[in-house]
């Protein structure tokens, strides 16, 4: 099975980061299950609608205040659209989070990969930061392995997001060696339950410490989707439960190692 061996010993402490449910009213109890003592929550994407929405929504606020009350940062949805979103128009949808739901830092969805693109990139990331301060949380979600620079422009990167099929025979790339499992998210759907097992594996032997695996399938994509991201109808896959949440949360939870 392909992984770094410098990676498998690195043992994760492994987190799940919820790329983003359906809307609260829509899926009330993936969101409720979020609130549950116990889970080892990194973070939560919060999408109102591609981005922060028109005006606040009382039911986001509420879900988000339950999330916050519990210690889970949330994070904003920016999609990057592979660069092509204008500086101005990423900032100002930063702002409309934070003034309205008080996020704790963004989730950048199809963010680039391309070392072109590195410096624009960083021009984001550190406006994002001067708005989140020293305990904001930025995540690149790439999908990809991108240019190794971009490591040094947010907290987390979105190495891998994609379907099992692809996942279980995937290449870390070397680079990733030279930084903690914490840096690193996957996200990984269409992982049958006989399979889980396995798949925990690969995240850990590459070096992952933030995952979220479904059993859902694909039929538009979460943070990281290489190519709304490049797979159509990926997000519908992370927008709900997986049939084994009980399982996995019990699998990876606190005091849980392999």
């Amino acid at each position: 099975m392909p992984h770094l061996t410098t990676a498998a010993t690195r043992p994760a402490e492994l987190g799940f980061g919820v790329p983003g449910y359906a809307h609260p009213l829509v899926a009330p109890v993936e969101w409720g299950e979020l609130a549950r003592p116990g889970t080892p929550l990194h973070w939560v994407v919060l999408n109102v609608g591609n981005g922060p929405g028109d005006r606040p929504d009382p039911h986001c606020l509420e879900a988000v205040g339950r999330l916050r009350n519990t210690g889970t940062r949330v994070l904003g949805h920016l999609d990057m659209a592979h660069g092509a979103r204008p500086f101005g128009e990423l900032i100002a949808e930063a702002h409309r989070f934070t003034d309205w739901y008080r996020t704790d830092g963004f989730c950048l969805d199809r963010a680039p990969a391309d070392r072109a693109d590195l410096p624009e990139t960083r021009r984001i990331t550190g406006a994002l930061r001067s708005m989140t301060g020293p305990g904001g949380h930025l995540v690149l979600g790439h999908g990809v392995h991108p240019y190794p620079g971009y490591a040094e422009t947010a907290d987390q990167l979105v190495t891998f997001s994609g379907p099992w099929t692809d996942y279980r025979w995937s290449q870390v790339a070397e680079w990733t060696a030279d930084y903690d499992p914490s840096r690193f998210a996957h996200f990984v759907h269409g992982v049958p339950r006989t399979h889980l097992e396995e798949a925990v594996r690969i995240a850990r032997w590459q070096g992952a410490g933030t995952i979220f695996f479904t059993d859902r399938t694909a039929r538009a994509a979460p943070c990281g989707q290489g190519a709304r991201g490049g797979r159509p109808g990926e997000n519908d896959a992370f927008e709900a439960l997986p049939g084994y949440w009980d399982e996995i949360v019990s699998r990876i939870g606190p005091g849980v190692s392999e």
